[in-house]
């Protein structure tokens, strides 16, 4: 399958009621080539709307962390969602709502395989990671499974909600940035 029968596949999946809400299907954004793929919980509201991953204030600040290291959603990382389609109300995606769009984030780390998964907040990091997952002490740290290094770090809603956290998420990008560097060819070209 390719990137473009996948994402096609996805957009026409009706799988669980997130389906029949939803205005967009939030695929993802970025380089399908990318060596490192940044992982969130679900699309909210703007990015329903928008059909496109982080916009709105949380996206802005994301992209200003972005930046600070050199990256991009435009040129050299992607940025996806475990779950394809708002849940109502910006609710946590449920259990069930994860299991069955699962498969199309797994399809799209098959197809880029990355070198390291970025996981934005606690939900994203729990399923990806560990589920006893604990951001506010684990975060910034690389932890290796099936070949991939993955971290989690704050959400940027969370970040606009306590920014008494901010230095730490940019510590958390610095570290990743300098992780980047030791192991990834493409990146910082």
């Amino acid at each position: 399958m390719t990137w473009q029968e996948l994402e096609l596949a996805c957009k026409g999946c009706m799988e669980c009621e997130l389906g029949e809400t939803r205005k967009n299907l939030v695929f993802g954004v970025g380089n399908p080539e990318a060596e490192v793929l940044f992982i969130g919980e679900g699309p909210g509201e703007r990015e329903d709307e928008l059909g496109e991953p982080f916009v709105g204030r949380s996206g802005k600040l994301l992209d200003q962390y972005l930046a600070a290291v050199e990256l991009s959603r435009k040129t050299n990382i992607y940025i996806a969602n475990m779950v394809k389609c708002r849940p109502p109300g910006n609710r946590d995606p449920k259990p069930g709502e994860q299991d069955l769009c699962m498969r199309w984030l797994r399809e799209q780390v098959r197809l880029m395989r990355p070198k390291i998964l970025v996981c934005l907040g606690r939900i994203s990091a729990q399923r990806i990671i560990r589920a006893d997952f604990r951001v506010t002490q684990e975060h910034g740290r690389f932890y290796e499974a099936n070949g991939i290094l993955r971290m989690g770090t704050f959400h940027p809603a969370a970040l606009l909600r306590n920014p008494r956290q901010k230095p730490d998420a940019l510590e958390d990008f610095l570290a990743l940035q300098a992780k980047i560097r030791e192991i990834c060819e493409r990146t910082y070209i």
